[in-house]
């Protein structure tokens, strides 16, 4: 087992500037980042922004060079935006902030937000307070919290500290599980915290080709796995998620070799649950990555309209995709890791698994139950 934590390449070394919204410069909080930046600053009206030159998406590679740090003026906690058509989680977003240091191809965020500037919320205490109100309002349930839909959940971490305020946070609530999402290698923060078993800290991962092509500034395979080795080491239980899956050119090879990569770094014991999605996206992200990176090829291959609007494989193709990963999977997962689908429908859930959710309770109860420790 890994003991030493050897850094990382910081995502957040890409930020240049800081853009304080001039409501938050008084926040005791927004001192402590900006000493710990070092970064210029420049104050702004509370309502104003970023002045970054070029228009959106043209601009998105320089916007992530800036840093805003503002109050979020709605809610903070929120269902994760799943559809009907397909088996939801039932996971619980934290919105932390907004956009990602990082740069992959296929990242939904470059359609769906407006903005290319980075942006994190300060007005903390706001953030709790709604979450404990929300928390406290249906104690009987397990709320699985992630704050890795906007942004990654650590990409910023070195900056803005903010999981050693979180975690000792979800550590004390009685009906709650954090679920700390990154690409990154950025856990120096989490080494001494006392997260009793509540935080769970996730890596995506993909085929070795698909990281080294498809996803700048990320931290490696490599780096990833010995990450999750040390955070095991230091009593986190972990999650992982292939998604997206992508089929290139010896995709099966490459998702093979992540996941016996994954086994010899990782104690299977200490795997909550291993999601799997093909992947799918908004039709506007096609001409938006295209343009951004021409040398990406995989928006070009067939696809067809999902239920909820976003472009996916064939079925016979992510069937086909999810049976090899699933028994690569299968072969050395812990019996109580839960492996499944993040938003298919129930015959593909059949077809790869022989089981549609409902016989096992719904996803949601599906995952509850891998939280054995609890």
């Amino acid at each position: 087992m890994i003991m030493q934590y050897t850094p990382a390449p910081d995502p957040a070394a890409i930020v240049r500037k800081l853009h304080i919204a001039e409501d938050c410069v008084a926040l005791p909080y927004t001192q402590e980042i900006i000493a710990r930046s070092g970064l210029p600053v420049q104050v702004i009206g509370e309502r104003d922004y970023p002045d970054i030159s070029g228009s959106y998406p043209a601009n998105l590679s320089a916007g992530k060079r800036h840093l805003l740090i503002c109050r979020n003026r709605g809610a903070f906690f929120k269902p994760c935006p799943g559809t009907r058509e397909y088996r939801c989680c039932d996971y619980q977003v934290l919105n932390i902030g907004m956009n990602c240091p990082m740069d992959c191809v296929y990242c939904i965020l470059q359609s769906y937000l407006n903005n290319p500037w980075l942006s994190f919320f300060v007005n903390v205490e706001d953030l709790f307070a709604e979450l404990e109100e929300k928390l406290a309002q249906e104690p009987q349930r397990i709320f699985r919290i992630g704050t890795g839909e906007f942004t990654d959940s650590l990409a910023l971490d070195n900056i803005t500290h903010f999981s050693t305020r979180l975690v000792p946070f979800i550590a004390r609530q009685n009906n709650a599980v954090l679920e700390l999402k990154t690409k990154s290698a950025n856990i120096k923060n989490l080494q001494h915290l006392d997260h009793r078993g509540r935080t769970i800290v996730a890596w995506s991962l993909n085929s070795p080709a698909v990281m080294q092509r498809e996803e700048l500034r990320t931290a490696t395979l490599k780096e990833r796995l010995e990450a999750a080795g040390l955070c095991a080491s230091w009593g986190y239980h972990l999650a992982f998620h292939f998604d997206p899956i992508i089929l290139h050119p010896g995709w099966q090879e490459g998702y093979q070799e992540t996941i016996r990569a994954l086994f010899a770094a990782v104690p299977a014991e200490a795997i909550a649950w291993i999601s799997l999605g093909a992947l799918r996206y908004l039709p506007s992200l096609k001409q938006i990555a295209g343009s951004r990176f021409p040398g990406s090829r995989f928006f070009y291959q067939p696809f067809i309209d999902g239920l909820d609007g976003k472009r996916r494989y064939f079925r016979e193709e992510r069937v086909e995709m999810y049976r090899f990963i699933v028994a690569e999977l299968q072969r050395q997962a812990a019996v109580h890791t839960c492996l499944y689908f993040c938003m298919e429908n129930d015959t593909i859930w059949q077809e790869v698994f022989g089981f549609s959710p409902i016989a096992q309770g719904g996803v949601p109860a599906m995952l509850d139950r891998s939280l054995h420790w609890l």
